[in-house]
């Protein structure tokens, strides 16, 4: 099991690492998403890994429990990522409509080629 949440950490990572690093604003967006969610999956693995098992002490018996706290960082994450992904995405908007386009073009300067302006 751990393998298997350690290979979905590491997919979404490198999918959204990869996404993030395209010229358009969309697979940026969807970029930042993915690697939130890596990120809340590696959160939500820190606190042990167990099938069936509550996230609350008992204090009659011994029973095995996860740790809480952090399902509880996961929640604070994916609300965060949520209010950052709307940011995100109306800026994008406002810079499509702006330029009726959604390429990022970075600016030439004519000094990096030796050329007088």
């Amino acid at each position: 099991m751990e393998f298997l949440v350690a290979s979905a950490v590491g997919l979404l990572t490198a999918a959204g690492i990869y996404l993030i690093l395209r010229r358009r604003t969309f697979p940026v967006i969807l970029g930042l998403s993915l690697l939130t969610y890596g990120v809340n999956i590696f959160l939500f693995a820190t606190g042990r890994l167990m099938v069936d098992a509550p996230p609350i002490l008992n204090k009659y018996a011994e029973v095995p429990y996860t740790d809480p706290l952090p399902q509880a960082l996961v929640l604070t994450a994916i609300v965060i990522s949520f209010g950052m992904t709307a940011v995100v995405v109306m800026i994008a908007l406002a810079a499509y409509l702006s330029a009726r386009d959604d390429k990022i073009d970075m600016p030439h300067h004519p000094e990096d080629e030796g050329e007088d302006a």
